[in-house]
């Protein structure tokens, strides 16, 4: 028996080791961490269990079975982050550059198919250099094994993809079909083609880290959701966007403990400017509504003209949608849309009730927008919000104009509760353009055009430009004091925590992609 325990021994620091010692300095130099160093910084203490330890590729191409390392590229297993179960998984950069085999892909299916079995999170750690070549077919038929499992685990259990290192080609499709992906400043990068290709195809001279790198997706693509400074940072955020969320479809986000206080905010009385063309910052509404310092805002780089994130109310994890007034005066384009519209729905997958602030003059005109298909992509967030069944709750803070006004929650379209400030306007376009239309004739034949024009705008903007129409249709349930907001929102949410929405049956709609 000793020397069979002496053999096993043997084999698990061998497993440890990953590449060897040469290879674990190289990637510290690089200012990464190792794949198992990772996973002790994102997991609680000794709660991780490994699974595949000693499994090593089968092929034998190219010599390659003369050199295995047990394990091969990817530490798999499950343990726990803040106490409750998930299912990890760890490129290892040590081992043939953390590229993908067919035995390597296996171990990722197996603890995401356990993932789906036992409900419960799965988060990976990418850091790979693709698809192994000198396996072929097979590994590429590893990486469409893993993006099956994403799409069945889609809208089951929430998964988070951290990209750690490179991530190209093919591999780049498991995180996009993931919920979430973070990305670290300066040493990982993503996408479908190389620099290199790049150049050779369109002539274009391009870094990696300036076609693919985490501020490029942060800011211009919006394929990531956090750009983080540095490793430890990203995994912070894996914790902190868990916190907020539930383990699977069938279960509600946790409820942390909340002591009742005096929910007025007097402060919300002074945060809109007098002139209702005056920009303000959405977040200082948002943060005076929720739980103290609980805003977790995502995407914050991309699509600046809205604002979407997790937060809490008296302890209640909720996800909020803010039209943000303070960057292109809050419209929404094509990139507002989709993101707002991805958010919506996995909040809805994961039963966290929706928080709608609302400031929108409208979607953006011209024929950037028009040509690249806005009509199309608003009516993302449009199905988006029509879709959810879970808890919705909208409060007008001031403009609500147009089509914009529809989409962002309305009663029409589904939502439970609607709230009103008093300086909300509610119309079809602001009151200049719509007297322009309206007056068009009595303004041309008067004397001073101007003047009979702003008679004409403070005519409209008198009878349209205020809460009280929709509220006496029943399409605002209340106008209400802004101090008054965080405790109406409490109240309403507490009484809508057991709604149930029966939509008719189908297999899915077809959001229009």
């Amino acid at each position: 028996m000793k020397n069979k325990l002496t053999q096993l021994q043997e084999k698990r620091q061998q497993a440890l080791k990953g590449g060897g010692q040469q290879r674990i300095e190289s990637q510290h130099k690089k200012g990464k961490l190792t794949a198992r160093e990772r996973l002790h910084f994102l997991l609680d203490e000794n709660s991780f269990e490994e699974i595949g330890m000693l499994v090593s590729h089968r092929s034998t191409d190219f010599g390659m079975e003369q050199e295995k390392y047990p394990g091969d590229g990817v530490v798999t297993g499950y343990g726990t982050i803040n106490g409750r179960l998930v299912y990890v998984f760890s490129q290892d950069f040590t081992v043939f550059g953390g590229s993908l085999s067919e035995t390597h892909a296996e171990k990722i299916c197996k603890i995401m198919d356990l993932a789906l079995k036992n409900g419960a999170p799965v988060v990976g750690l990418n850091d790979s250099g693709g698809a192994r070549i000198q396996e072929g077919v097979v590994s590429l038929g590893g990486y469409a094994d893993i993006f099956y499992r994403n799409t069945l685990a889609s809208g089951v259990v929430p998964q988070i993809s951290a990209i750690m290192g490179p991530c190209a080609g093919g591999a780049v499709y498991s995180p996009a079909i993931t919920d979430f992906i973070l990305m670290v400043e300066h040493t990982s990068y993503m996408f479908v083609t190389g620099p290199n290709v790049v150049k050779t195809v369109t002539h274009e001279e391009v870094t990696s880290e300036e076609l693919g790198g985490a501020s490029t997706h942060a800011v211009k693509s919006g394929v990531t959701h956090f750009a983080c400074a540095n490793e430890i940072e990203a995994i912070e955020n894996i914790k902190k966007l868990l916190s907020y969320v539930p383990q699977n479809c069938e279960e509600t986000a946790p409820l942390l403990p909340y002591q009742a206080a005096s929910e007025e905010r007097p402060e919300l009385n002074n945060i809109l400017p007098e002139n209702a063309n005056q920009p303000y910052d959405i977040r200082d509404v948002i943060n005076h509504a929720i739980d103290d310092g609980t805003f977790f805002e995502v995407h914050k780089d991309f699509a600046e003209n809205i604002v979407v994130g997790f937060g809490r109310l008296a302890g209640r994890s909720i996800g909020i949608v803010a039209n943000q007034p303070a960057f292109l005066a809050g419209v929404l384009d094509i990139k507002a849309s989709t993101k707002a519209a991805r958010f919506v729905r996995f909040c809805d997958c994961f039963n966290i009730p929706l928080l709608v602030f609302e400031d929108v003059p409208g979607f953006l005109p011209g024929t950037d927008q028009e040509w690249n298909g806005i009509i199309v992509n608003g009516a993302k967030l449009l199905y988006a919000f029509c879709e959810a069944t879970v808890p919705r709750i909208t409060v007008i803070t001031r403009k609500a104009y147009g089509g914009a006004y529809d989409v962002m929650n309305s009663k029409h379209i589904g939502s439970d509760m609607n709230y009103a400030w008093p300086t909300a306007e509610i119309a079809v376009m602001g009151a200049k353009g719509a007297a322009e239309i309206i007056f068009k004739k009595e303004i041309a034949s008067a004397q001073d055009h101007n003047a009979k024009w702003l008679e004409k705008e403070k005519e409209y903007s008198d009878i349209f430009a205020n809460p009280y129409r929709a509220a006496e249709r029943g399409f605002i349930d209340e106008v209400i004091e802004p101090s008054q907001t965080r405790s109406k929102l409490i109240k309403a949410f507490s009484m809508l925590q057991n709604k149930v929405v029966n939509h008719p049956k189908k297999k899915h709609g077809n959001i229009p992609l």
